[in-house]
């Protein structure tokens, strides 16, 4: 009994039970090329997110410098959030005036607006809260800059 040669040494894939079709050659560039272009897409879209995270944590770290040289306090329990009064890269960011646990004292919070500048961004206006309030209009007081002409105040 004599043993048939396997299938690739017969020239084809062992995978295949089918003889190659006419064209296979071609059919493999296609899908070679359809394979490359998904890598790229996914690549340059990973490559896209990494910049705009860098970026946006360049800036973070711009706007907690910012509101600690404004206000002349090196606090660190500051909170950030976006400004979501349109599609901007402004952010707000509100901290205690005197020492204390987060949110239990008087706050001060700034809209910082603008590009980093070294290592920090500008100062469009803000407002303050009292203890133990959320950043809602109603609470908000003693506006000044922007938020005055935008009615951001209660």
């Amino acid at each position: 009994m004599s043993a048939s040669p396997p299938a690739y040494a017969k020239g084809r894939s062992p995978w295949r039970s089918s003889p190659p079709l006419p064209g296979g050659a071609q059919l493999w560039l296609v899908e070679t090329v359809v394979l490359l272009l998904v890598a790229l897409l996914l690549a340059t879209a990973t490559g896209n997110d990494l910049s705009r995270q860098i970026h946006t944590n360049h800036r973070l770290d711009a706007d907690l410098s910012t509101w600690r040289s404004y206000t002349h306090r090196n606090f660190h329990s500051l909170s950030i959030s976006r400004d979501i009064s349109g599609l901007t890269t402004n952010e707000i960011v509100c901290g205690n005036t005197t020492p204390g646990l987060p949110k239990e004292r008087v706050q001060l919070c700034l809209l910082l607006k603008g590009p980093v500048r070294n290592g920090r961004r500008s100062v469009d206006g803000g407002w303050y809260l009292p203890p133990r309030a959320e950043d809602l209009h109603r609470y908000r007081y003693a506006c000044f800059g922007s938020p005055v002409q935008e009615g951001r105040c209660g």
